[in-house]
């Protein structure tokens, strides 16, 4: 049985991949459940550890059965399995990795007795590491050398999308370029308009656009088998593409219907594309909201009421 493209199924994503012919896919991305105990309505994420590996086995090998020869992978997931689905990927199922990128973001989940968690792994993996689409062109950004320096001998399309300690990215904003493999995207926060239903691992846009963009063309087919909120189809249908997703749950499969429902071909990305125009840096607060400094003495009174740091911008095509 084939499935009609354009669609969100909701059904196991194992029982709904294995309807795809072999080959058919051009890229796929998967967020999957990280097995850290994330209360999902439908899915029990407190697997045991070879429980939940040997089930990354089955969907990972579905996979790169349905992936085209020169088709692209990527995985989003956390610490806890980074290392392993690596392993899984590359030793058992013969995919290359590209890069490992670091997507780093603020509003990060509070941990008890540890740093806050700021960051995912997205493993850009290919089934040949010779040939492969990379829309480079599509995702450049402005060197140092035509910013800063002024530098003629700098190539007139700026570079591409480097690991790093960083507080705030708004007050560093030159030691943390977008052409790096350290990634900043702000999460998707239960006050941002971007944000749908109750869902509470939304992708950003602005993210999947810029893997999108990088790895596929227009009129390819895009897979998500994890669809979640259906971010990676609507952002396939934003940038012309086709796209086929899989969810467990009948929620979040009508939530997903919505928001494709109301999104057209060519119609904008939700969020900033760079994102440290989205919130302002501490002097700029500080500046404006004296009583936020941090002194020794009283705070003086202030008529004004501070604003929650980095609350997203009101309109969602200009910032989150």
């Amino acid at each position: 049985m084939s499935l009609a493209w354009d669609r969100i199924y909701n059904e196991d994503c194992l029982v709904g991949m294995r309807k795809l012919p072999s080959g058919s896919v051009d890229l796929a991305f998967a967020d999957p459940p990280f097995n850290i105990g994330y209360r999902y309505d439908v899915y029990q994420d407190n697997q045991s550890d070879q429980e939940y590996l040997n089930w990354c086995r089955q969907w990972l090998a579905e996979i790169v059965r349905v992936l085209k020869p020169h088709g692209t992978f990527w995985l989003a997931i956390g610490d806890e399995y980074a290392a392993e689905l690596k392993l899984i990927m590359q030793r058992e199922l013969g995919l290359f990795c590209r890069s490992w990128v670091i997507w780093y973001y603020t509003f990060g989940v509070h941990c008890a007795r540890k740093f806050s968690r700021s960051h995912t792994h997205l493993f850009y993996m290919l089934k040949d590491k010779e040939h492969f689409v990379f829309n480079e062109d599509q995702i450049r950004v402005p060197s140092a050398r035509q910013l800063v320096y002024q530098d003629r001998r700098a190539c007139p399309k700026g570079r591409l999308p480097d690991d790093t300690w960083i507080l705030r990215p708004q007050d560093l904003p030159e030691g943390f370029q977008p052409h790096e493999d350290t990634w900043y995207f702000p999460r998707v926060c239960g006050t941002f308009r971007e944000r749908v239903g109750g869902h509470g691992c939304q992708m950003p846009e602005q993210l999947l656009g810029r893997i999108i963009k990088a790895c596929s063309n227009q009129g390819d087919l895009v897979l998500d088998p994890f669809a979640g909120t259906g971010t990676t189809l609507v952002v396939a249908k934003k940038l012309h593409r086709h796209f086929i997703g899989f969810e467990l749950s009948p929620q979040y499969t009508q939530w997903i219907r919505a928001r494709l429902d109301a999104a057209k071909p060519g119609d904008p990305l939700a969020g900033e594309p760079d994102p440290l125009r989205s919130a302002p840096s501490t002097a700029e607060v500080l500046l404006e909201f004296p009583s936020c400094r941090l002194s020794a003495s009283p705070a003086r009174k202030s008529t004004k009421k501070p604003p929650a740091p980095n609350l997203p911008l009101l309109d969602p095509q200009q910032g989150e």
